[in-house]
């Protein structure tokens, strides 16, 4: 079937089997490679984008169903002025070990900042919990999203 949606801005359409994985289509067709797969089960996220302004695991989203969908990937948001102060704040607090769950954890981290500019370490705990680091224990993920909140914040919080 032919599925159109868009893609990081850019209208597209792609032939598909409507039971084709989201993921798939996006790394293997439109070769978006910041999306990764980890588990295939939505357990990880890293293979986490943004569907219709909603946080997804697209391993778990059949193209069926994004049939005139916005989709909105790392691959865009890390050329953006949030991207970017997200992933500086990542390297300031030496946040990214292996690098393999970066992509779903700054796209998790997008969302909560979007929705909460100023969260508490528990709120970034749970914004963050979708995703499975098994590199960091955690610590210096929730200190760079901490540095990320506060450098937007100092500069009047539009950045989200």
């Amino acid at each position: 079937m032919k599925v159109s949606f868009t893609v990081n801005k850019e209208q597209r359409t792609v032939e598909s089997d409507p039971m084709a994985r989201l993921l798939d289509v996006l790394r293997e067709e439109l070769e978006l490679k910041g999306p990764k797969e980890g588990c295939g089960e939505g357990e990880c996220g890293a293979c986490s984008v943004f569907m219709n302004g909603d946080l997804v695991n697209s391993c778990l989203i059949p193209m069926g169903q994004v049939e005139g969908a916005e989709v909105i990937t790392i691959d865009w948001l890390k050329e953006t002025e949030a991207g970017k102060l997200i992933t500086e704040s990542f390297a300031e607090a030496h946040s990214v070990q292996c690098g393999f769950c970066t992509p779903g954890m700054v796209m998790a981290v997008w969302s909560l900042l979007k929705e909460n500019p100023d969260p508490s370490e528990d709120e970034i705990r749970l914004g963050i919990s979708g995703n499975i680091c098994r590199c960091t224990g955690y610590d210096m993920i929730v200190d760079g999203v901490q540095i990320a909140a506060e450098k937007a914040n100092k500069a009047g919080g539009t950045v989200w």
